[in-house]
């Protein structure tokens, strides 16, 4: 009997509240990382979709933007409730195109859902002021508004999650969005979509185009997108930056990270190891938070690396629906990539205590598995420390100082996050406050703030001002006004051409 091959199902767009599936004819793949299976084809946006897309949530940007504060909190409410409701489903779809373990999946949907409810204290995030009798008769108060049109580009290894740093904030500011999601995992921001028509937003106040670089260039250019969020590499953060501004947008590119855990001699070393793997190993390395190396001050590296190395050979790889600690890298190209730094890296004079490329996994062998792999005694200049390598690989530098290890730190040209391991109160918040990066850890190896704080780092791990989420995203998302009024008594007033004086 002839076998039937069943087609990919397509993957397309949202837009004027439904699915849309444009007029591109380019596709993309998507694959299941633990089966190596292209389980749907995404299509990819052409310019006039971008267009068309633009358009309407220009008009719907208007409409929005006049909406009472209350509705719009309403709508912030029922999108929390149709994100709890929808979380499980939300975590697999991510499972099924990035391959992170499903309890880590789960935890970036929770992420993401604080963000929504920090979003749902609008009617106080907006708050203007207000000065009485500044003058004779003249009082000024202040209002924030918000911009129309904004984009949010995000990446492949959090789906939901940094959509989420962006999208519940500008949308309770009263914007209209324009989601770009990684051609890699697209189906995380249909089912966001899906959440906000269930929450009353009105069509074209969100919106989803999927695509490549010309969707992308499509909206950095575009006259009526007014502001652009990215999240990604550095070189491509740079891009957004430089192209977006030039073309009189606001911009909040976040880029690369090559995080630190400095290990003082008088650390928990237990708890540094326990950390050390969690923050390297957990969502397979693919976090921009991840710590990739650890400094290890004199002498606790000889004491340290074996007990990493015991606890790295208790971890399961494997297909992440399955229970095991770690799934595989996104795509095949990808862990080709991470794999050749364990080659380059010795190569420079590292030594590769734990090879992830001996791992037996528990997934079909089709799946693109690279087990966590630990490299000992790396210098700067070694491939494996300079590049952002976004995957399980471990790298420990050792130094004989806090100061020796404070220069390597601050040396280093991204400023993502960092953490010191210490019983030291005083050496803690030295290093706090002499640190060169945005977001630090004191005992805590990943630091990422809460949802009203705000996420971002230094140095070329951020392009522009703002960061993401919390107050300073509240302002990214809006424009100052302040408005200086007089209502005077009929009769009164007269010629003075003098600078006004405030008696």
């Amino acid at each position: 009997m002839e076998q039937r091959t069943i087609a990919p199902r397509v993957i397309g767009h949202w837009h004027a509240g439904g699915g849309w599936d444009g007029t591109g004819e380019r596709y993309g793949d998507v694959t299941d990382p633990a089966t190596g299976e292209v389980t749907a084809r995404v299509r990819f946006a052409t310019g006039g979709d971008v267009e068309v897309v633009v358009r309407a949530a220009d008009a719907a940007a208007k409409e929005w933007a006049a909406a009472s504060v209350t509705r719009r909190t309403n709508a912030l409410f029922g999108f929390r409730q149709a994100l709890v409701r929808r979380r499980e489903e939300i975590a697999e779809a991510i499972t099924a195109e990035h391959g992170k373990v499903l309890d880590d999946a789960l935890g970036e949907v929770q992420r993401g859902l604080e963000v929504a409810e920090f979003a749902c204290g609008a009617p106080h995030l907006l708050k203007g002021a207000f000065s009485d009798e500044v003058s004779g008769g003249v009082d000024v108060h202040s209002l924030r508004q918000p911009l129309g049109v904004v984009a949010v580009i995000s990446p492949f290894n959090f789906p939901a999650m940094v959509p989420l740093w962006f999208v519940p904030v500008a949308i309770a500011a009263g914007n209209a969005v324009i989601l770009k999601p990684s051609e890699k995992d697209p189906s995380a921001s249909l089912l966001l979509s899906e959440c906000w028509a269930e929450a009353g937003l009105p069509d074209g106040v969100f919106n989803v185009v999927q695509g490549d670089k010309e969707a992308v260039d499509g909206l950095l250019t575009h006259e009526r997108v007014k502001a652009v969020s990215f999240v990604g590499s550095t070189p491509i953060a740079r891009y957004v930056y430089e192209t977006a501004t030039a073309h009189g947008k606001r911009v909040q590119a976040l880029g690369g990270a090559k995080n630190h855990m400095v290990v003082l001699p008088d650390a928990d070393l237990d708890a540094a190891a326990d950390a050390a793997v969690n923050a390297g190993f957990g969502s397979a390395g693919e976090r921009c938070m991840a710590i990739s190396v650890l400094v290890a001050v004199d002498p606790v590296g000889d004491r340290l690396v074996p007990m990493i190395a015991e606890r790295m050979a208790g971890l399961r790889t494997g297909d992440g629906r399955k229970g095991c600690d770690m799934g595989p890298l996104v795509t095949l190209a990808h862990r080709d990539k991470v794999a050749s730094y364990l080659d380059s890296g010795q190569a420079a004079g590292a030594e590769l205590v734990v090879d992830g490329r001996e791992v037996v996994p528990e997934g079909a062998a089709e799946g693109f598995w690279l087990g966590p792999s630990l490299f000992d005694k790396v210098q700067p200049g070694n491939p494996a420390y300079d590049d952002e390598i976004f995957g399980p690989v471990l790298s420990v530098v050792r130094v004989a100082s806090y100061d020796e290890a404070l220069e390597l730190v601050n040396r280093n040209p991204y400023g993502n996050g960092t953490a010191i391991f210490t019983r030291d109160g005083g050496a803690a918040r030295r290093y706090q406050r002499e640190v060169e990066v945005g977001m630090v850890g004191v005992n805590v190896p990943i630091p990422v703030p809460m949802a009203y704080y705000s996420f971002g780092g230094w140095k070329a791990s951020l392009f522009g001002d703002a960061h993401a989420h919390g107050t300073e995203g509240v302002h990214f998302f809006t424009r100052g006004k302040v408005v200086t009024s007089r209502w005077p008594d009929p009769g009164t007033g007269g010629i003075d051409l003098g600078f006004p004086q405030h008696d």
